[in-house]
C-alpha cells in the first residue's frame, strides 16, 4: 500500500481538505444566518439541512473529482506509475490505492452532514426525529455508493486524457444525474420524444441520492424494504463505472 500512503500524505500536506471540512461543517451555519430562514423559525432547521447536504455535494464534486483527476494525471505523467509497475504494483492496484486515499478524505463528509442534520436540525416531535435520523443515514450511505465510482472514473480518465477532461467527465455525469435528467424527462413528456424518454430511462438517476426534497418537506425516509433495490441500482452503476475506469486507466504516459 505504498502508493496509498504516498497519496494520503500528499493530500494531507496540501491541506485542501481543511477547506472541505469548513464548507461542510461550518459554512452551512453561516449561510442560514444570511438566508430567509432567520425570519421564520420553522424554516431554520430545514434550511440548515438543505445547506449542509448542498455543501457536501458541491465539495465532493469540485474537490473530490478535481483531486482524483489531478492525482490520476500526475501518476501517469510524472513517471510514478511506471516506477510502481516495475516494482510489481499493477495498474489496477495503482488505481485502487489512489482511489482509496482520496476516498479516505471524501467519506467523512456525508457522515459530518448526517451528524449536523441529526444534532442541530432534527424536528422536535419524537416520531419525526426518528424518521429524520433514518433519512440522513440512508442518504449518507447512498452518497458513498454514488460518489465512489465517479472518483475512480475521474482518476482513470485523467490518466489518459488529462486532469481537466477527467474532472469534467465525472462532474458532468454527477450534475446531469442530479439535475439534468429532470429537464430531460420534462422535455420527453412535453414533446412525446421517444428518444428523449429512452435516454432518460438509461441515464444515471443520481437525484434519488439527493435528500434535499425529503428533508425540506419532511417526506420521511425511503421504505426500508425498497432501500436495497435502490442500493442495487446504484451498485450496478458502480460496477459499470469501475469496469470502465479500469479499461481507461493507464499507469504510464503515452510515448
Amino acid at each position: 500500500m505504498r502508493l496509498f500512503r504516498l497519496t494520503t500524505a500528499t493530500l494531507f500536506r496540501r491541506k485542501s481538505w481543511v477547506v472541505c471540512a469548513f464548507c461542510v461543517g461550518v459554512l452551512p451555519f453561516l449561510l442560514v444566518q444570511i438566508s430567509s430562514g432567520t425570519e421564520n423559525p420553522a424554516l431554520l432547521k430545514p434550511a440548515l439541512a438543505q445547506a449542509t447536504w448542498a455543501m457536501t455535494l458541491l465539495t465532493s464534486i469540485f474537490w473530490g473529482f478535481y483531486t482524483a483527476a489531478r492525482q490520476g494525471e500526475s501518476n501517469a505523467r510524472s513517471g510514478l506509475g511506471e516506477y510502481f509497475l516495475t516494482t510489481g504494483v499493477s495498474a489496477g492496484r495503482q488505481l485502487f490505492e489512489m482511489w482509496l486515499a482520496i476516498f479516505t478524505y471524501l467519506a467523512p463528509l456525508p457522515l459530518i452532514s448526517a451528524a449536523i442534520c441529526t444534532l442541530a436540525a432534527s424536528p422536535a416531535l419524537p416520531d419525526e426525529r426518528s424518521m429524520w435520523l433514518a433519512t440522513n443515514i440512508q442518504y449518507a450511505i447512498l452518497f458513498l455508493v454514488v460518489m465512489a465510482p465517479l472518483v475512480a472514473l475521474a482518476c482513470a480518465v485523467a490518466s489518459r486524457l488529462g486532469s481537466i477532461t477527467g474532472f469534467m467527465a465525472s462532474s458532468a455525469l454527477a450534475i446531469y444525474g442530479l439535475y439534468g435528467v429532470g429537464y430531460l424527462k420534462l422535455l420527453g413528456d412535453l414533446e412525446g420524444n421517444a428518444l428523449a424518454k429512452w435516454v432518460w430511462t438509461s441515464s444515471p438517476h443520481y437525484h434519488f441520492a439527493d435528500p434535499t426534497e425529503r428533508l425540506r418537506y419532511k417526506l420521511g425516509a425511503i421504505a426500508w424494504d425498497k432501500f436495497p433495490l435502490l442500493l442495487a441500482y446504484f451498485g450496478g452503476i458502480m460496477l459499470v463505472y469501475v469496469a470502465l475506469s479500469r479499461l481507461v486507466f493507464r499507469a504510464r504516459a503515452a510515448a
